[in-house]
């Protein structure tokens, strides 16, 4: 059975109506940008990633208004995950 997947352009896609699907990736940091202690964990080898909560998404992320609460101190990933770029399409497409 093939299951239509609703196709999702680069202008659709808008700080209003961003669904922060790139918040649920795992996130290295892998340059220091000043991210809060809290919102980092370390892994046996010293890896840094940002914190996830139970629901999946990024710890820093605002659940009412789905923004960075640390965007001014983010991660160098999410500073080049740009919206309505291929990545951000293919991962608002899983959550369509």
């Amino acid at each position: 059975m093939i299951i239509p997947i609703k196709n999702v352009s680069s202008s659709d896609v808008s700080c209003s109506n961003c669904e922060a699907c790139c918040c649920r990736l795992e996130v290295m940091i892998i340059s220091d940008t000043g991210v809060p202690e809290q919102f980092i964990e370390r892994d046996q080898y010293g890896g840094e990633t940002m914190k996830r909560l139970y629901d999946g998404w990024c710890a820093a992320l605002d659940r009412e208004t789905l923004m960075c609460t640390i965007y001014e101190n983010r991660p160098w990933i999410c500073r080049e995950f740009e919206m309505g770029s291929h990545e951000c399409l293919d991962e608002r497409v899983k959550y369509l």
